[in-house]
């Protein structure tokens, strides 16, 4: 049985509370949990990027918005918790060690932010590293890594494999602000680096598409990786 870390965006989960797509993603992550050992980090979204706006125009300081910014992912965590029942461990993870503890059960282990100035994408590739995962899936708003911003470059090329050190040299520039809103940040793939685990980036909007991914090992996106292989497939080395 696979052990996969997902980091599931705040944007694509919880754009905002009234444009959440939690239920959508309830059955998917359930089914994906039958056949794997499945922990869930969930982003900030929208709501948290509010909330920071809003200390900002207070002259409230970085690292308290950092907080906040963590207080909004466990609000997220705990929604998607209560939405997936008993498929999800009752409590969510505070930490690495918590979710180490808590998982074992055949229950999907969620949990949020840790760290301020730590997105929660470096989040889950430490939890990636801690738990020994066969692979980190970066679900979120854009079917994988560009060259650019895709969104603000149209021409921007999509790249289907990278090293970890290309993907390095890619987000050197990253922001690390609280609410930085990037593809993935240096943190995380300094640790992808030194983990050794491979990293698939995939669009996150359709929880179908996720599901494809890990069940079938089908997708469209980028992996992060020393070797073309594909390693959702079912045998790990890019045979079905």
């Amino acid at each position: 049985m696979k052990t996969i870390v997902l980091s599931l965006g705040g944007s694509v989960l919880v754009p905002s509370l009234e444009s959440n797509t939690i239920q959508r993603y309830r059955e998917a992550l359930i089914d994906i949990s039958r056949e794997c050992a499945l922990y869930v980090v969930i982003g900030g979204g929208g709501e948290a990027r509010r909330y920071i706006a809003a200390a900002r125009k207070l002259g409230i300081d970085e690292a308290f918005s950092d907080e906040l910014g963590i207080a909004v992912t466990r609000l997220n965590a705990a929604l998607l918790i209560g939405a997936l029942g008993d498929a999800a461990y009752p409590k969510i993870a505070t930490n690495y060690e918590e979710a180490r503890m808590f998982s074992g059960q055949g229950r999907i282990v969620v949990m949020g932010g840790v760290t301020p100035a730590q997105t929660t994408d470096a989040v889950s590739a430490v939890l990636a590293e801690s738990v020994h995962a066969d692979v980190m899936i970066n679900a979120t708003s854009v079917d994988g890594i560009y060259s650019a911003d895709p969104k603000k470059v149209p021409d921007a090329r999509r790249f289907e494999h990278l090293t970890r050190d290309e993907l390095l040299r890619i987000i050197i520039g990253s922001r690390l602000d609280a609410g930085a809103n990037t593809v993935i940040d240096i943190v995380a793939a300094k640790v992808i680096q030194r983990s050794g685990i491979p990293l698939v980036v995939i669009d996150g909007r359709d929880p179908e598409t996720l599901k494809t991914a890990v069940l079938q090992g089908t997708f469209s996106g980028t992996v992060v990786s020393e070797t073309d292989r594909n390693p959702l497939s079912i045998s790990g080395d890019g045979r079905r």
